[in-house]
């Protein structure tokens, strides 16, 4: 891979990504294996003026010999210096950037319970800090590939090979070529999603109902006047930033209570290094009330009971068929691509951002609006090519939003 297109990406997560303003702090998370190109983004952190970078090292390995070997008691725990580094990045709100390498399989074979039971525990205690930077710190998850994850994607090449053909398939989906101005690429791409989103948000659908010949047959109320997102996201002060590259999703948070009916997934799940394929979840009266999955059926079972809102939903997510992801023909197993390839749900957690009026509102006026809360925010692919969305308003009016994976009507 040529080390020009490599500082190009670099450049573009941290100016356009975090979009890191001058003497703010980075916070870069990677992979041990992934020094070069975390180091590039050090560097084009400290050229756009930030006042320092904290690179936080993971390891993969490491992660499955201490679900192997310590306690449950020990991997519950957050310790009193977690606790002060996370509240020190409430005080100073430094940007943060992820950078997503993991191999799909990294856990397998890792007791799903004790892991389950370890990060319940963790996320409890650092849910106050994570709801008090909801809105107030850029962030961004972007990818680089790793030899295991490209030897998954790409199992019948060499290692090296894989590698390359995974950068060259990451490179495209994120808009970076050797030859254009991705920053300008990603406004554009922005301002049209932006676009499409004030249009589905001016029909004020009270409802979506989703049907495909896969056994998808599912409704949902939207939360009266809530907004679509997508591409770039603005904090309270109107800093400009985009959460995940690549994107191509608008998005909403439903509102809590409304789901009826059954969601099949059309694309395997990666959670915490464990796969879940060929799945379906179905809802009565909000919440999920069966799951089945031909792998991965105790783990889906697990992540439905972490707590009261995991199992009900906070986003639905649109994207064609035809997206230039989708288009790639890849199936990456990792979601912040996969779920930008199809129409995606997610169980958890919603997006107060999506409400209207949201900074002025309590959390329990959220709640009240239909916001469900979580521990968790799990994405899932529901999306291809024979999806089919109407929009229902509050007459009863029915609107084709999706016909055949693709948009139609008023939203082309």
């Amino acid at each position: 891979m040529y080390k020009s297109v490599m500082r190009k990406y670099a450049r573009l997560t941290v100016r356009m990504g975090v979009n890191l303003q001058k003497k703010q702090g980075l916070i870069v998370v990677a992979e041990t294996d992934q020094a070069e190109f975390a180091l590039m983004v050090a560097d084009e952190a400290y050229k756009a003026g930030a006042k320092w970078v904290d690179i936080r090292w993971s390891n993969e390995s490491l992660q499955k010999l201490k679900y192997r070997h310590e306690s449950l008691k020990v991997l519950s725990e957050t310790k009193a210096w977690e606790k002060a580094r996370l509240q020190d990045q409430v005080d100073e709100m430094p940007a943060r950037l992820l950078i997503e390498s993991s191999d799909p399989d990294g856990l397998r074979g890792v007791n799903i319970e004790k892991m389950q039971k370890a990060a319940v525990a963790r996320m409890a205690v650092q849910k106050p800090y994570r709801d008090a930077l909801e809105g107030k710190q850029q962030w961004c998850i972007a990818a680089v590939p790793s030899v295991k994850w490209a030897k998954k994607v790409f199992p019948g090449l060499r290692a090296s090979q894989a590698v390359e053909k995974l950068w060259e398939a990451i490179l495209k989906a994120v808009r970076v070529s050797a030859g254009n101005d991705p920053i300008l690429e990603w406004q554009a791409h922005s301002d049209a999603l932006e676009a499409r989103g004030k249009k589905l948000a001016a029909r004020n659908f009270k409802t979506l109902h989703y049907y495909n010949v896969n056994g998808t047959d599912f409704r949902c109320d939207l939360i009266p006047g809530s907004k679509w997102e997508g591409g770039g996201a603005r904090l309270k002060d109107g800093t400009f930033f985009v959460p995940n590259m690549p994107t191509e999703e608008l998005f909403t948070t439903p509102k809590k209570g409304t789901a009826e009916g059954t969601l099949v997934a059309t694309l395997p799940l990666s959670f915490q290094g464990n796969l879940i394929e060929n799945f379906s979840i179905t809802f009565r009266d909000g919440k999920v009330i069966e799951v089945h999955a031909e792998k991965g059926q105790a783990l889906l079972e697990k992540i439905v009971s972490i707590d009261e809102g995991a199992s009900m939903l906070g986003e639905l997510a649109l994207i064609p068929s035809d997206s230039p992801i989708s288009n790639l023909g890849i199936l990456f197993y990792n979601t912040l691509f996969d779920e930008n390839a199809a129409c995606h749900a997610a169980l958890g957690r919603g997006f107060n951002e999506t409400v209207p009026g949201f900074e002025n509102m309590t959390k329990e006026e959220l709640d009240a609006a239909g916001v469900n809360d979580s521990l968790i925010h799990v994405d899932f692919m529901i999306g291809d090519a024979n999806m089919n969305i109407d929009g229902i308003t509050e007459s009863g009016e029915v609107v084709p939003v999706f016909r055949n994976g693709g948009w139609t009507g008023e939203f082309l």
